[in-house]
């Protein structure tokens, strides 16, 4: 499995293309592109097929002109993968910092909004984004959050590492659902069929009684109308209820 890297082109070139202060090609006739049409050509081409299916080559068949008028708007892959990214987690409008919000339901709403996205471009799961490069909807995405669980009364870094968490559970998920997807794929092999021919081993081993908790499992354990998602996201949500509370129980009794 191939994995790109955000961050690995030209950051300063980036940066200045993600906040507009570059777009137009210095040379040549008048342009018959944008750099927003490529993004977002790029954008589809990697929804429909994936990373691996993206060059410049490529894209400049997708939108109909020669390779090197892209490279008059963006100097390579790895910059596109930034102005990509970037696009793709744009979290629209900003809440109202002065309007209350309950931080439960703000959690909930970030956690789905993250499987969303995983769910309509899941090569997000194939870029190691250790490095970002901060454009305006990176920030704009930080912005929101922070905003929507700053009622939780949690210190700056502590409401970091919730966001964290929060991203890394749901990518997991995502993460088990693409693999699975993409594994049925490349097999030609369904789910189903897969763990059919592992049955009679299976069985076996768990008549053995070397396995005596896995022997005990309910029949249902496996099923796929489990939804982990839900499950998880409910625990996440009750354990910091306890944190939250603890913490304005301590601010009361600081009161008084």
């Amino acid at each position: 499995m191939t994995i790109e890297t955000s961050g690995s082109g030209d950051v300063a070139r980036t940066l200045e293309l993600l906040w507009s202060t570059g777009e137009r090609p210095a040379r040549g006739p008048k342009p018959g592109l944008t750099l927003d049409q490529i993004v977002a050509a790029a954008v589809e081409l990697a929804d429909a097929e994936g990373l691996s299916a993206l060059s410049m080559r490529r894209l400049s068949t997708e939108l109909g002109t020669g390779t090197m008028t892209l490279y008059r708007y963006v100097p390579g892959k790895a910059e596109l993968l930034d102005l990509m990214l970037d696009r793709v987690t744009d979290p629209g409008p900003l809440p109202d910092p002065a309007e209350p919000v309950d931080w439960r339901s703000a959690f909930d709403s970030l956690a789905r909004r993250y499987l969303a996205l995983f769910r309509a471009h899941p090569w997000l799961l194939k870029v190691n984004q250790a490095r970002t490069v901060l454009g305006p909807s990176a920030l704009r995405s930080l912005e929101a959050a922070l905003t929507c669980l700053s009622g939780m009364g949690l210190r700056d870094a502590e409401l970091i590492s919730v966001i964290i968490a929060t991203q890394s559970f749901v990518q997991g998920i995502a993460r088990m659902e693409t693999e699975g997807r993409e594994a049925a794929d490349a097999t030609g092999m369904s789910h189903e069929d897969f763990w059919k021919s592992q049955e009679p081993f299976l069985t076996r081993a768990m008549h053995s009684g070397d396995y005596p908790r896995m022997a005990a499992l309910d029949d249902d354990t496996f099923s796929e109308d489990f939804d982990h998602f839900e499950f998880g996201l409910g625990r996440l949500l009750d354990g910091l209820e306890v944190l939250v509370r603890e913490r304005a129980e301590a601010r009361e009794r600081a009161r008084d």
